[in-house]
């Protein structure tokens, strides 16, 4: 009796998503002229999935990050259980590129468990399922755009201290090449520049180390810049606290949260909102002295 990676996974009825987030590509495809794609939680959903259908190791959700590597992609050794995107496709008869489109997607919201203790349940869990619902609300189909990508990389930072505290310096100064100054809005450059999808407004080493430049900038609308009274995820915040017309700090918007709303922060902390050597989620009001501005899209 042949085994269950021998022939075709059993399938059932899809399950339901919102819709397919976007196209993914491993790093390597830029050498087919294809754009590596940003990070994501679709990645992580996806690692669940094929995790489950026998194709990505060890179940170990803690290990899974939400980066579409090549070794996802393609695999990573002959054994089955290292074969990720790709092996599922040759298992399905799918060309095995280990690019990830609406087919493949379509394939790993059918298949079901080939065995274990979860045999004949789909593969795609409900929990993968809601990672999807989010990325599409992120991607919406197609690559991540500036602001998607200047959020998720912020993201990835949080947690971050400089060292020595009350120094200033980080690697964001550092990579901006300002470093040892106050780096709130260094830290906003380094995730618009290095998230995936730069946009024209932020260049690394001019412009926007100083927040008040920014600001200025969104309000006259020039270089991409504009203020806006309905901030969406991956926007720019900046705060005047003393509203005494110079701005003091900025961050990233996050999300709505109550009759406020949440934003990933460089150099803040419970005690210093504009320097407090840390990368953090802060839970901000919205009034007198906050300004939210939208960045154009690349």
């Amino acid at each position: 009796m042949a085994e269950w990676w021998e022939q075709g996974y059993k399938g059932g009825p899809m399950v339901k998503v919102r819709g397919f987030p976007r196209p993914l590509y491993p790093p390597d495809a830029n050498q087919h002229g294809k754009k590596p794609s940003s990070d994501g939680p679709d990645v992580v959903a996806y690692k669940r999935t094929v995790c489950r259908a026998g194709r990505w190791g060890v179940w170990d959700p803690s290990s899974w990050d939400d980066s579409y590597s090549n070794a996802f992609a393609h695999g990573k050794g002959g054994n089955v259980k290292e074969t990720g995107i790709a092996g599922v496709q040759r298992q399905q008869k799918i060309d095995a590129t280990g690019w990830l489109g609406e087919r493949t997607f379509n394939t790993l919201r059918s298949i079901l468990v080939p065995e274990g203790p979860n045999k004949g349940a789909p593969a795609m869990d409900a929990y993968a399922a809601s990672l999807i619902d989010q990325a599409f609300e992120m991607f919406a189909g197609g690559q991540a755009g500036s602001s998607a990508a200047r959020l998720a990389e912020a993201k990835r930072h949080l947690g971050y201290t400089e060292a020595p505290a009350g120094s200033n310096l980080n690697k964001f100064g550092d990579w901006y090449g300002m470093n040892g100054e106050p780096w709130c809005a260094m830290f906003v450059t380094y995730c618009d520049q290095l998230g995936g999808a730069p946009s024209v407004a932020f260049k690394r080493g001019s412009r926007y180390a100083y927040v008040p430049y920014l600001l200025a900038d969104a309000r006259s609308g020039v270089n991409g810049l504009s203020v806006t009274t309905s901030p969406q995820p991956g926007d720019v915040v900046v705060y005047d606290w003393e509203q005494d017309g110079l701005a003091d700090h900025v961050g990233i918007f996050e999300a709505p949260s109550g009759s406020g709303f949440s934003a990933i922060e460089g150099n803040t902390s419970t005690s210093s909102n504009s320097n407090g050597g840390q990368v953090m989620r802060r839970s901000r009001s919205k009034g007198p002295g906050v300004v939210f501005v939208r960045v154009r899209e690349p």
